[in-house]
């Protein structure tokens, strides 16, 4: 029996790839990667840039995202990438596509990519956690708990069932500062992403369990960066320097 042929010519090949910062912020942190994609969608066809879509009988937008914040957190540093059918001006799409997305989606930065993978390099995460209702006693106490164990075990729920892992080796670095307010405090950490990931929400399970610490109020959690691990310094560095490099080379 002959194979069936997707009807009419094939999609304009892809000339150019690009790499996006875009910033989830306010009530849109309660949007999902899906809720996204489908807003993305739609502000690309209003900017009109030219998507390169894939081959066969259910063409797609060639659009690749990685390492997406867990819905209900805020985010300075979320990123995708898209290939087009036509050179465009990294700046001039940046304008184009931040005008057409809702507020509180935020498109910061647009480079062409180069060489070598951008999912690669995203090896850790700054997170910020307001922790309101909280002191800095209580939250400075329940840290030095935590980072003084070796293992903190905790449970989450996958599609494939429970499953229970460490997430002490993920944390590279916490720090306790004030926020101004005597009853809120702020945690800022780096965490290393693993398979499975750890969540800010695991480590925050995990606090509870050394220490009693849970706080009243769901803390507001922010990333405020992710990308290659700087494990002597306790950051991240920006994940589309290789990138501006190259093309300023």
């Amino acid at each position: 029996m002959a194979r069936r042929t997707p009807e009419g010519p094939p999609p304009p090949p892809a000339v150019q790839k690009l790499r996006i910062r875009y910033a989830k912020r306010g009530r849109l942190r309660f949007s999902s990667t899906r809720d996204f994609a489908r807003a993305l969608e739609r502000a690309l066809r209003r900017a009109g840039v030219p998507m390169a879509f894939s081959a066969g009988f259910h063409p797609h937008p060639k659009i690749s995202y990685a390492n997406a914040a867990p819905t209900g957190t805020a985010s300075e540093a979320e990123y995708f990438e898209i290939s087009v059918t036509e050179r465009v001006d990294p700046e001039a799409l940046r304008v184009a596509l931040d005008e057409a997305l809702p507020p509180d989606l935020d498109v910061l930065e647009v480079v062409q990519a180069g060489p070598g993978s951008l999912a690669e390099r995203l090896e850790g995460s700054v997170w910020r956690l307001e922790m309101r209702g909280v002191t800095l006693e209580t939250l400075s106490y329940a840290v030095e708990r935590f980072l003084g164990t070796t293992v903190a075990e905790v449970t989450r729920t996958f599609k494939t069932g429970p499953k229970t892992f460490d997430v002490r080796s993920a944390v590279v670095s916490m720090v306790v500062t004030e926020s101004g307010d005597p009853s809120c405090a702020i945690l800022q950490m780096v965490v290393r992403h693993t398979t499975p990931s750890v969540r800010p929400d695991d480590i925050l399970t995990a606090l509870h369990a050394v220490s009693e610490p849970e706080p009243p109020l769901p803390p507001l959690v922010t990333r405020l960066a992710q990308g290659p691990l700087l494990t002597a310094a306790a950051g991240v560095a920006d994940p589309l320097a290789a990138d501006k490099d190259a093309v300023g080379s």
